[in-house]
Protein backbone atom coordinates (compact mmCIF):
# COMPACT_ATOMS: atom_id res chain seq x y z
CA UNK A 1 0.00 0.00 0.00
CA UNK A 2 1.25 3.13 -0.76
CA UNK A 3 1.80 5.81 1.91
CA UNK A 4 0.38 9.43 1.26
CA UNK A 5 2.10 11.39 -0.53
CA UNK A 6 5.73 13.45 1.09
CA UNK A 7 5.76 17.07 0.13
CA UNK A 8 8.55 19.46 0.09
CA UNK A 9 6.49 22.57 -0.55
CA UNK A 10 9.61 24.91 -0.39
CA UNK A 11 11.21 23.16 -3.08
CA UNK A 12 8.09 22.38 -4.78
CA UNK A 13 8.46 18.43 -4.67
CA UNK A 14 5.74 15.93 -3.84
CA UNK A 15 6.72 12.48 -4.23
CA UNK A 16 4.67 8.93 -3.69
CA UNK A 17 6.77 6.10 -2.75
CA UNK A 18 5.28 2.33 -2.46
CA UNK A 19 7.50 1.29 0.67
CA UNK A 20 7.46 -2.17 -0.97
CA UNK A 21 10.26 -2.30 -3.83
CA UNK A 22 9.20 -6.04 -5.22
CA UNK A 23 7.72 -9.09 -4.50
CA UNK A 24 9.46 -12.45 -4.30
CA UNK A 25 7.52 -15.59 -4.65
CA UNK A 26 4.68 -13.46 -3.20
CA UNK A 27 6.80 -12.06 -0.24
CA UNK A 28 7.30 -8.39 -0.54
CA UNK A 29 10.92 -6.60 0.00
CA UNK A 30 10.10 -3.38 1.33
CA UNK A 31 12.37 -0.45 0.03
CA UNK A 32 13.84 -0.16 3.90
CA UNK A 33 15.72 -3.13 3.23
CA UNK A 34 17.29 -2.47 0.08
CA UNK A 35 18.28 0.75 1.15
CA UNK A 36 20.26 -1.35 4.29
CA UNK A 37 21.44 -3.64 1.66
CA UNK A 38 22.95 -0.84 -0.72
CA UNK A 39 24.68 1.04 2.49
CA UNK A 40 26.32 -2.24 3.34
CA UNK A 41 27.52 -3.10 -0.31
CA UNK A 42 29.17 0.56 -0.39
CA UNK A 43 30.25 0.30 2.97
CA UNK A 44 31.59 -2.80 2.46
CA UNK A 45 33.15 -2.43 -0.67
CA UNK A 46 34.89 0.50 -0.13
CA UNK A 47 36.40 -0.90 3.30
CA UNK A 48 37.79 -3.87 0.38
CA UNK A 49 39.40 -1.82 -1.88
CA UNK A 50 40.96 0.61 0.36
CA UNK A 51 42.38 -1.93 3.26
CA UNK A 52 45.43 -1.46 1.26
CA UNK A 53 46.38 1.96 1.88
CA UNK A 54 45.63 0.77 5.87
CA UNK A 55 48.32 -1.59 5.66
CA UNK A 56 44.99 -4.34 5.66
CA UNK A 57 44.88 -7.60 3.07
CA UNK A 58 41.31 -6.67 1.60
CA UNK A 59 40.39 -11.03 2.50
CA UNK A 60 40.20 -9.54 5.96
CA UNK A 61 37.79 -6.85 5.65
CA UNK A 62 35.84 -9.73 5.04
CA UNK A 63 36.60 -12.11 7.49
CA UNK A 64 36.10 -9.40 10.11
CA UNK A 65 32.70 -7.84 8.95
CA UNK A 66 30.93 -11.78 9.07
CA UNK A 67 32.02 -10.94 12.71
CA UNK A 68 31.24 -7.22 13.22
CA UNK A 69 27.74 -7.62 11.01
CA UNK A 70 26.00 -9.95 13.70
CA UNK A 71 27.16 -8.38 16.63
CA UNK A 72 25.63 -4.70 15.09
CA UNK A 73 22.53 -6.07 14.17
CA UNK A 74 21.85 -7.77 18.11
CA UNK A 75 23.08 -4.88 19.67
CA UNK A 76 20.97 -2.24 17.46
CA UNK A 77 17.86 -4.14 18.92
CA UNK A 78 19.24 -4.30 22.43
CA UNK A 79 19.61 -0.70 22.69
CA UNK A 80 16.30 -0.23 21.41
CA UNK A 81 14.41 -2.95 23.47
CA UNK A 82 16.39 -1.72 26.49
CA UNK A 83 15.01 2.13 26.11
CA UNK A 84 11.67 0.99 25.18
CA UNK A 85 11.47 -1.55 27.70
CA UNK A 86 7.72 -1.07 28.07
CA UNK A 87 6.91 -2.12 24.79
CA UNK A 88 8.43 -5.41 25.38
CA UNK A 89 7.99 -6.23 29.34
CA UNK A 90 4.42 -8.04 29.11
CA UNK A 91 5.59 -10.28 25.92
CA UNK A 92 9.63 -10.15 26.11
CA UNK A 93 9.92 -12.63 23.53
CA UNK A 94 8.73 -9.84 21.24
CA UNK A 95 12.53 -8.51 21.18
CA UNK A 96 13.24 -11.26 18.46
CA UNK A 97 10.91 -10.22 16.18
CA UNK A 98 13.06 -7.57 14.65
CA UNK A 99 11.36 -7.96 11.31
CA UNK A 100 8.68 -5.74 13.44
CA UNK A 101 11.08 -2.82 13.35
CA UNK A 102 12.94 -1.30 15.82
CA UNK A 103 16.89 -0.84 16.39
CA UNK A 104 19.22 1.81 17.03
CA UNK A 105 22.07 2.97 14.94
CA UNK A 106 24.63 3.60 18.51
CA UNK A 107 23.78 0.40 19.30
CA UNK A 108 24.79 -1.16 15.98
CA UNK A 109 27.81 0.86 16.26
CA UNK A 110 28.84 0.00 19.33
CA UNK A 111 28.18 -3.74 19.03
CA UNK A 112 30.26 -3.51 15.55
CA UNK A 113 33.57 -1.61 16.99
CA UNK A 114 33.00 -4.91 20.29
CA UNK A 115 33.18 -7.13 17.65
CA UNK A 116 36.06 -5.62 15.92
CA UNK A 117 38.50 -5.40 18.66
CA UNK A 118 37.19 -9.07 19.97
CA UNK A 119 38.11 -9.86 16.20
CA UNK A 120 41.64 -8.39 16.17
CA UNK A 121 42.88 -9.26 19.94
CA UNK A 122 41.95 -13.14 18.33
CA UNK A 123 43.71 -12.87 14.98
CA UNK A 124 46.51 -10.73 17.14
CA UNK A 125 46.10 -7.52 14.69
CA UNK A 126 46.18 -4.01 14.81
CA UNK A 127 43.09 -2.29 15.70
CA UNK A 128 43.59 1.16 15.17
CA UNK A 129 43.72 0.27 11.11
CA UNK A 130 40.39 -1.61 11.29
CA UNK A 131 38.74 0.95 13.06
CA UNK A 132 39.59 3.69 10.79
CA UNK A 133 38.19 1.56 7.71
CA UNK A 134 35.36 0.94 9.98
CA UNK A 135 34.52 4.45 10.68
CA UNK A 136 34.49 5.62 7.02
CA UNK A 137 31.93 2.64 6.16
CA UNK A 138 29.79 3.47 9.22
CA UNK A 139 29.67 6.89 7.29
CA UNK A 140 28.26 5.63 4.39
CA UNK A 141 25.62 3.24 5.42
CA UNK A 142 24.92 6.14 7.66
CA UNK A 143 24.56 8.33 4.63
CA UNK A 144 22.37 5.74 2.74
CA UNK A 145 20.83 4.21 5.60
CA UNK A 146 18.74 7.22 6.64
CA UNK A 147 17.25 7.38 3.30
CA UNK A 148 15.08 4.26 4.34
CA UNK A 149 13.74 6.31 7.19
CA UNK A 150 12.44 8.14 4.51
CA UNK A 151 10.79 5.49 2.50
CA UNK A 152 9.33 5.01 5.84
CA UNK A 153 7.86 8.24 6.75
CA UNK A 154 9.88 7.89 9.92
CA UNK A 155 13.24 9.46 12.17
CA UNK A 156 11.71 13.02 11.43
CA UNK A 157 11.92 16.07 13.91
CA UNK A 158 9.22 18.86 14.97
CA UNK A 159 6.86 21.08 13.30
CA UNK A 160 8.92 23.73 11.24
CA UNK A 161 7.94 26.20 8.99
CA UNK A 162 11.36 26.40 7.71
CA UNK A 163 11.80 26.14 3.71
CA UNK A 164 13.10 23.15 3.91
CA UNK A 165 10.46 20.85 5.18
CA UNK A 166 8.58 17.78 5.14
CA UNK A 167 4.96 17.84 4.35
CA UNK A 168 3.54 14.16 6.36
CA UNK A 169 -0.56 13.35 6.10
CA UNK A 170 -2.36 12.26 8.96
CA UNK A 171 -4.75 9.54 9.02
CA UNK A 172 -7.59 12.24 7.85
CA UNK A 173 -5.18 13.55 5.21
CA UNK A 174 -4.48 16.62 6.40
CA UNK A 175 -0.91 17.43 6.64
CA UNK A 176 2.18 19.15 8.96
CA UNK A 177 5.10 20.13 7.96
CA UNK A 178 8.55 18.44 10.20
CA UNK A 179 11.87 19.02 9.99
CA UNK A 180 13.38 16.03 7.58
CA UNK A 181 15.91 15.24 10.27
CA UNK A 182 16.74 11.95 8.06
CA UNK A 183 18.20 14.25 5.61
CA UNK A 184 19.94 16.60 7.86
CA UNK A 185 21.74 13.40 9.38
CA UNK A 186 22.08 12.05 5.77
CA UNK A 187 23.87 14.81 4.53
CA UNK A 188 25.53 15.46 7.53
CA UNK A 189 27.23 11.81 7.24
CA UNK A 190 27.64 12.77 3.49
CA UNK A 191 29.92 15.57 4.32
CA UNK A 192 31.89 14.16 6.70
CA UNK A 193 32.73 11.05 4.70
CA UNK A 194 34.47 13.46 1.88
CA UNK A 195 36.21 15.31 4.74
CA UNK A 196 37.54 11.82 6.12
CA UNK A 197 38.09 10.16 2.87
CA UNK A 198 40.34 13.19 2.41
CA UNK A 199 42.08 13.42 5.44
CA UNK A 200 43.16 9.90 5.85
CA UNK A 201 45.39 9.90 3.42
CA UNK A 202 47.19 12.34 5.82
CA UNK A 203 46.79 10.55 9.45
CA UNK A 204 49.51 10.74 11.84
CA UNK A 205 48.60 7.97 13.37
CA UNK A 206 45.76 4.03 13.57
CA UNK A 207 42.63 5.07 14.93
CA UNK A 208 42.48 8.73 14.39
CA UNK A 209 40.11 8.41 11.61
CA UNK A 210 37.55 6.74 13.86
CA UNK A 211 38.25 8.82 16.32
CA UNK A 212 37.56 11.94 14.00
CA UNK A 213 34.41 9.89 13.24
CA UNK A 214 33.50 9.59 16.77
CA UNK A 215 34.00 13.54 17.18
CA UNK A 216 32.12 14.19 13.41
CA UNK A 217 29.31 11.59 13.90
CA UNK A 218 29.05 12.53 17.95
CA UNK A 219 28.81 16.72 16.81
CA UNK A 220 26.01 15.92 14.74
CA UNK A 221 23.80 13.71 16.31
CA UNK A 222 23.85 15.49 19.14
CA UNK A 223 22.21 18.73 17.35
CA UNK A 224 19.98 16.86 15.16
CA UNK A 225 19.10 14.61 17.83
CA UNK A 226 16.98 17.75 19.54
CA UNK A 227 14.90 17.79 16.62
CA UNK A 228 13.68 14.66 16.55
CA UNK A 229 10.42 13.62 18.15
CA UNK A 230 11.37 9.53 18.59
CA UNK A 231 14.22 9.39 20.80
CA UNK A 232 14.37 7.21 23.05
CA UNK A 233 14.63 8.38 26.74
CA UNK A 234 16.88 6.72 29.81
CA UNK A 235 13.95 5.46 31.56
CA UNK A 236 11.57 8.05 33.30
CA UNK A 237 13.68 11.13 32.63
CA UNK A 238 13.88 13.72 30.31
CA UNK A 239 17.31 13.01 29.18
CA UNK A 240 17.50 11.51 25.52
CA UNK A 241 20.01 8.70 25.25
CA UNK A 242 21.45 9.32 21.69
CA UNK A 243 21.79 12.50 22.57
CA UNK A 244 23.49 12.61 25.70
CA UNK A 245 25.55 9.58 23.95
CA UNK A 246 26.41 12.00 21.17
CA UNK A 247 27.82 15.20 23.29
CA UNK A 248 29.77 12.33 25.79
CA UNK A 249 31.61 10.25 23.19
CA UNK A 250 31.91 13.86 20.97
CA UNK A 251 33.84 15.62 23.95
CA UNK A 252 35.85 12.36 24.51
CA UNK A 253 37.19 11.74 21.08
CA UNK A 254 38.09 15.80 21.05
CA UNK A 255 39.69 15.33 24.07
CA UNK A 256 41.76 11.70 23.08
CA UNK A 257 42.94 13.95 19.75
CA UNK A 258 44.22 17.06 22.17
CA UNK A 259 46.07 14.71 24.09
CA UNK A 260 47.24 12.39 21.24
CA UNK A 261 48.47 15.15 19.29
CA UNK A 262 50.35 17.44 22.17
CA UNK A 263 51.30 14.85 24.19
CA UNK A 264 52.36 11.54 22.30
CA UNK A 265 53.20 13.49 18.88
CA UNK A 266 52.87 10.48 16.47
CA UNK A 267 54.74 9.90 13.87
CA UNK A 268 53.49 8.92 10.19
CA UNK A 269 56.11 6.44 9.60
CA UNK A 270 54.62 4.53 12.56
CA UNK A 271 51.38 3.57 10.50
CA UNK A 272 50.90 -0.03 10.01
CA UNK A 273 50.99 0.91 5.92
CA UNK A 274 54.12 1.72 6.38
CA UNK A 275 55.05 -1.62 8.70
CA UNK A 276 53.83 -3.87 5.90
CA UNK A 277 55.33 -2.13 2.97
CA UNK A 278 58.40 -2.45 4.46
CA UNK A 279 57.80 -6.09 5.29
CA UNK A 280 56.89 -6.12 1.96
CA UNK A 281 59.97 -4.78 0.38
CA UNK A 282 61.92 -6.81 2.76
CA UNK A 283 60.48 -10.03 1.69
CA UNK A 284 60.65 -9.24 -2.16
CA UNK A 285 64.88 -8.15 -1.51
CA UNK A 286 65.21 -12.23 0.62
CA UNK A 287 63.40 -13.42 -2.23
CA UNK A 288 65.66 -12.02 -4.78
CA UNK A 289 68.98 -12.64 -2.81
CA UNK A 290 67.79 -16.85 -3.22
Amino acid sequence: MILSAITFPGLGLSIDIDPVAFSVFGKPIYWYGVIIALGFTLAATYGYLRAPKFGIESEKILDMLFCAVPAAIVCARAYYCIFYWELFRDDPIRCLYIWEGGIAIYGAVIGAVLAVVIYCKVTKQRIGPFVDIGGLGLLIGQCIGRWGNFVNQEAYGAVTDSVLRMGLANWMGEYSYFHPTFFYESAWNLLGFMILHGYSKHRRYDGEVFTLYVAWYGLGRAWIEGLRTDSLYLFSTGIRVSQLLAIVSCLAAVGLLVYVHTVKKPKRENLQVYSAEQKTNKEEENHESD
